[in-house]
């Protein structure tokens, strides 16, 4: 059963009517939280992504990414950072959890992404911090313009799955 067939058969894909991170309107979609519970999907998308992965840290986004960066972490050895969506009230209202040298390469794992905002702020996050980012890759790429917007930020996206040829199983 490859990664596709894994997800589908987790119940990460729906359909219906949604609202997307991004604000758009959508009739399916893509949970990867439901198979990055389990652990041995978990374990195959840190497979497939480990093939990417050279000296550079990893870094997740709170939420949806970290499970996916610490299970690359611990299949690659190496290091990793989480950048949180908003800085914390107390203690050192960090948005970047883990350390993270100047020009250090860090490479961005994200579950799901659509127009890749959320991806384009962490790196900029990441970049302020000193750190080197070039490329993102993720579970599933909805195919909504996140390859081109990441383009324009020098972010090279590298998907495991395409959305439409997810879809396509479905037919």
């Amino acid at each position: 059963m490859d990664l596709e067939d894994l997800i589908i058969k987790s119940g990460a894909v729906m359909f219906g009517d949604f609202t997307l991170a991004s604000g758009r309107k959508s009739n399916y979609y893509i949970s990867i939280k439901k198979a990055v519970t389990n652990p041995f999907i978990l374990k195959k998308i840190a497979e497939a992504m480990a093939k990417y992965i050279g000296n550079e840290k990893i870094s997740g986004i709170e939420l949806g990414s970290v499970p996916i960066a610490v299970a690359l972490a611990l299949e690659t050895m190496r290091p990793y950072v989480i950048v949180r969506k908003e800085s914390k009230e107390h203690g050192t209202k960090d948005l970047v959890e883990g350390d993270i040298q100047k020009n250090e390469e860090i490479i961005l794992v994200e579950d799901v992404i659509t127009t890749g905002g959320s991806v384009i702020r962490a790196a900029k996050i990441l970049r302020d911090y000193g750190a080197i980012v070039k490329k993102v890759i993720v579970v599933v790429d909805r195919e909504e313009g996140a390859k081109e917007n990441l383009a324009k930020e020098n972010l090279e996206l590298i998907p495991l799955i395409k959305v439409s040829s997810l879809l396509s199983k479905y037919k």
